[in-house]
């Protein structure tokens, strides 16, 4: 994996406000803005995909079923991925886009709004692209996998705001309404102060152990799922699930982290490590256990313990969430939140475009969970302590060389 550091900007970022410092990194030129049609309440509104592979085609089948949208174009730098999308959806072949380029002719294109489901490397560049175009934006998790991208994430979603465009961010879990009412009670204090807590993300091996070519650019795209660099790693592509539930619940972004990850059960080709474990520290010393792993069977699991004298949150992503203690809530049980919560928030976000909802209050908070991971990760591959203005400080960029790839 390759790291370079980048100069920050502004002399680094507060914790409790992620500020737009300014970094253009995977950003590409575009034409000027082009003004997007009116979207009425009765109209259809017209998207385009980018990222047509396995979530990319689960992701629009859900957008189809809402009656709201038409798809109108996709893009992927596959022609296999985006031929067999366009046949699905009645996508145009004049509409279908491959190479690095299929996102800015996407964007270019004539449509209402951007879906992105590209390998997360590549988020920040394509969400930042769509909005110079003037397209609405919904974003696939993680927002980024390093901080020039986060920063570019941060800066682009009040672009978004200040163009009159929708910019939302796909968790599934702030979508849900008993994990919104259970974090609503721990904010009014049911729990009493916050002291410790812990997030755990247990699965067996999520992405297979395939052998291929890890020098060949092409074949490290399609099996991007594996791949550090493209992905961040699992405490970022994936993990950030649960460490999205802890800061949000916690309602800060940590202070300082220290940890360690290895890869011992996983095989195959990829670099992805196959458990961390992190310990972070939050404001007021409240600290937060943080474990996963991605292998092996007999125990799943994504979820966030919260504890405080009085009681404590006990929320599961696929399974029950309640507090327990002096101010119990019962709450209930997840039935299937991986597809309802997308779908709440792809009804949120046709919602926020006939009502012009334009306030986007998806993107800090993704971002401050995106940047927790991030700080996890640096932490881990440390195996020493890291704070988060060290983190900001060195603005270090993970690299994708894409010498050899189609334009």
């Amino acid at each position: 994996m390759t790291i370079r550091r980048e100069k920050a900007v502004g002399g680094g970022l507060g914790r409790r406000e992620f500020l737009a410092a300014g970094a253009a990194a995977l950003a590409f030129a575009i034409v000027k803005p082009q003004s997007v049609r009116g979207a009425e309440a009765n109209s259809k509104i017209e998207i385009g995909l980018i990222g047509c592979g396995g979530r990319g085609g689960w992701i629009a089948k859900l957008f189809q079923e809402n009656g709201n949208y038409k798809f109108v174009a996709g893009a992927d730098y596959f022609e296999d991925k985006v031929k067999t999308f366009a046949t699905k959806f009645g996508v145009d072949a004049s509409r279908s886009y491959t190479g690095l380029s299929a996102c800015k002719k996407l964007a270019e294109s004539k449509l209402d709004a951007v879906v992105i489901e590209s390998p997360p490397y590549f988020h920040p560049g394509h969400a930042a692209g769509a909005v110079e175009a003037g397209r609405h934006v919904y974003l696939a998790k993680p927002p980024a996998v390093d901080v020039p991208g986060c920063t570019l994430v941060a800066e682009s979603g009040k672009k978004a705001t200040a163009k009159n465009l929708v910019y939302l961010i796909d968790f599934q879990t702030r979508a849900d309404p008993i994990f919104r009412e259970a974090v609503k009670r721990v904010h009014n204090g049911d729990i009493g102060r916050i002291v410790s807590g812990e997030a755990v993300y247990y699965c067996g091996f999520t992405f297979g152990n395939a052998e291929f070519d890890v020098k060949d650019p092409e074949v490290r795209l399609r099996h991007w799922t594996v791949d550090n660099v493209l992905s961040g790693d699992i405490i970022t592509e994936q993990n950030v699930h649960a460490l999205d539930v802890a800061s949000w619940v916690i309602d800060e972004a940590p202070v300082r982290a220290v940890g360690t990850c290895g890869r011992k059960a996983k095989k195959g080709s990829g670099d992805l490590h196959d458990h961390f474990a992190v310990v972070f520290t939050f404001p007021g010393d409240v600290i937060v256990s943080f474990a996963s792993k991605q292998y092996g069977e007999g125990w799943d699991d994504i979820g966030v313990r919260m504890f405080g004298p009085r009681g404590t949150l006990d929320a599961h992503y696929f399974g029950a969430v309640s507090i327990k203690g002096s101010v119990p809530y019962a709450g209930g049980t997840m039935k299937n939140l991986y597809t309802e919560g997308a779908v709440a928030n792809i009804a949120e976000f046709h919602n926020s475009i006939v009502n012009k909802k334009y306030d986007n209050p998806t993107v800090a908070p993704s971002v401050r969970s995106d940047l927790t991971t991030i700080l996890g990760r640096t932490a881990a591959y440390k195996g020493g302590p890291v704070t988060w203005d060290e983190m900001i400080k060195a603005n270090e960029k993970l690299e994708f060389d894409l010498k050899g790839l189609k334009a």
